[in-house]
């Protein structure tokens, strides 16, 4: 992938540059367990919040071009760009090529010896590799979204940058001179043939603020390096598809928020789903169903420390909580209490700008299936479930009984609560998790009572969840309209025959546009395509031996990546990223694709 920059610090191409702003593709994401900062192929870090990712951004250009605040570093004049990950690593690595010569930026949030460090820190090495490069760069702190003024503080051991309780540092090695303007720093060097720079911003928000050596920087990146590339070599999968399932496990290990075990959804917030905006949500939260999903995958690749973190996570939080259970926590286990809507323009001018998410309070039944789906893989993976977590889930299991028959706002978070038929599913997932564990000796309580309730939710979907005149299962009782969501139950076994078989095609005929799919009937007049649906129908075309429908389909959605391998949540029909990046359904849909897809494989090549 090539581009050409004008000779501006803050502006490229206009091809790739609108107003400050770049298409959502242009991102790569790097990451060090606690916040995740995104780099434009230009070169700009438009977003890095500090120092988790839940705290305020600020560099948050890729929100507010004018004031959002940016991290900026490439060549001076025209150059030619190309980008890849160091294998194995959720480290960036940029090479320009101009008419005088070649350098490489490598990006990465760093890590200590004993993994994340207490500090926020990104280094941007710069290595000349041919000739001579001159390159620009600029450090600009931003509002935190029109919230605070960024202020110079001058000390003994340098200056540094305050924004309300927020310290930023720049120390630099080679990028000299540096030119200040306030709490502004910017410059140009150039880079020949063999030579090392490094650029590095620490941040820390309501804590003194260490310094970095400028030439030990250089040591920390190849440490960095060296921990991702441990990392990856626990990762276990060599199946099909492996490049692509490798990068989506290292875009899922960014948004392992590591203080707790939770996973984010995204790290991002208010990236628009639809040109037309108003569907912009902050997924800066821990949703069980990405847990449930990830746990899966996390154990089928052999990751032991992050599949206990996560379901340690789940149950101890959801005990923490004796009430309704939501279907998102905050990254460090509390409830979501409030949105708000700074003043600030959103991603090319489509707002609103959201911080905190209103969905929080809803029914969702479906998530019962999600939370014990997440400790029927850790039990199948040949671990013991402890009495505590035995207990919650017992009551859970019993609440399922008692819940499933009513209204809920079903796995879309609607506002028009109504019998969504994947929700039911979702419970009878829950109840026949629970019988499997029982028998298991994991959990006790009353057996019979969830079978009877299993088997009462089969009678209900096949009277009220599947119209006999359309010939498809219908997104609630007395609607016509079709649910992708349905698919996520051909993978949990509740239906792999003809019914299923039926409405995979009728959502193939209604909901499909080439690879991609929208999540269920009347979207396509109000969003883009959601990426998850496209492998949810890969995987449950496998499920009902469509195997090579099923090839063909992962095939043509791996390739809709970006340059680097990453999905954001939604794309539209020409292409274009939508919605919040990296987006974990996305990438967790993806492997549990090709999961499924190699497991099924595999069955039907042992039966002969």
């Amino acid at each position: 992938m090539t581009e050409r920059t004008r000779d501006t610090p803050d502006a490229t191409d206009n091809e790739e540059r609108t107003d400050g702003y770049v298409p959502l593709r242009s991102y790569g994401a790097i990451g060090d367990g606690r916040t995740v900062a995104l780099v434009a192929l230009d070169g700009r870090i438009d977003w890095l919040p500090i120092p988790s990712m839940d705290s305020p951004p600020v560099f948050a250009s890729i929100l507010d071009a004018e004031h959002g605040g940016h991290i900026a570093l490439r060549p001076t004049g025209e150059a030619e760009v190309s980008r890849e990950y160091l294998p194995g690593t959720n480290v960036l690595v940029t090479t320009w090529t101009t008419p005088t010569g070649q350098v490489t930026v490598t990006d990465a949030m760093v890590t200590g010896v004993a993994g994340r460090l207490p500090w926020a820190e990104v280094a941007r090495c710069v290595q000349g590799v041919r000739g001579s490069v001159e390159l620009e760069w600029a450090v600009v702190p931003g509002t935190l979204l029109e919230t605070a003024e960024p202020k110079r503080l001058d000390t003994a051991n340098g200056a540094v940058i305050g924004v309300d309780g927020i310290t930023i540092a720049i120390v630099e090695h080679g990028f000299e001179p540096v030119r200040e303007d306030g709490p502004r720093f910017s410059g140009r060097f150039r880079a020949e043939s063999g030579s090392k720079h490094i650029l590095t911003i620490v941040g820390t928000q309501d804590e003194p603020i260490f310094m970095p050596d400028p030439v030990s920087a250089l040591d920390a990146m190849d440490r960095t390096i060296a921990n991702w590339s441990t990392w990856s070599e626990v990762f276990s999968y060599d199946g099909p598809w492996s490049d692509a399932v490798q990068r989506s496990a290292l875009a899922l290990k960014l948004l392992i928020y590591s203080p707790t075990g939770a996973i984010a959804a995204a790290p991002t917030t208010s990236l628009p789903e639809d040109r037309d905006g108003g569907k912009n949500w902050d997924y800066r939260f821990a949703w069980v169903r990405d847990l449930s999903y990830t746990v899966h995958a996390l154990t089928r690749f052999g990751l032991r420390e992050e599949t206990h973190a996560a379901v340690s996570w789940v149950m101890r939080t959801i005990g923490e909580h004796d009430s309704d259970m939501p279907i998102f926590y905050e990254l460090d286990g509390s409830k979501s209490d409030g949105v708000e809507q700074p003043d600030v323009p959103g991603w090319n001018g489509i707002g609103p700008v959201t911080v905190g998410n209103r969905a929080s309070g809803q029914l969702q039944l479906g998530v019962y299936g999600d939370v014990f789906e997440i400790l029927r893989q850790y039990v199948r993976a040949g671990n013991v479930i402890d009495r505590r977590t035995a207990s919650v889930l017992q009551d859970l299991a019993d609440d399922a009984c008692h819940r499933w028959e009513e209204r809920d706002s079903g796995m879309w978070e609607l506002e028009d609560a109504q019998h969504y038929v994947s929700s039911k599913i979702g419970c009878w997932q829950a109840l026949d998790a629970a019988v499997e564990l029982h028998d298991a000796g994991m959990i006790d309580g009353p057996r019979d009572k969830w079978i009877e309730n299993r088997e009462l939710i089969e009678q209900w979907v096949a009277e009220h969840g599947w119209d006999e005149e359309r010939g498809h299962y219908v997104m609630y009782p007395g609607s016509d309209e079709l649910d992708t969501s349905i698919l996520l139950h051909a993978m949990s076994a509740f239906d792999r025959g003809p019914r299923m078989q039926a409405t995979i095609r009728a959502i193939e005929d209604e909901l499909r546009r080439g690879p991609l799919v929208y999540r269920y009937s009347g979207m396509a007049d109000e969003e883009s395509p959601f990426v998850a649906c496209s492998f949810w129908l890969a995987a449950a075309m496998a499920c009902v031996g469509r195997l090579d429908d099923a090839r063909e389909l992962m095939d043509a959605m791996v390739a809709q990546a970006n340059d680097v391998g990453l999905f954001s949540e939604m794309m539209s029909e020409d292409g274009s990223f939508m919605g919040n990046l990296p987006q974990g359904l996305s990438h967790l849909a993806l492997i549990q694709a090709a999961l499924t897809i190699e497991e099924i494989a595999g069955d039907e090549h042992a039966a002969g």
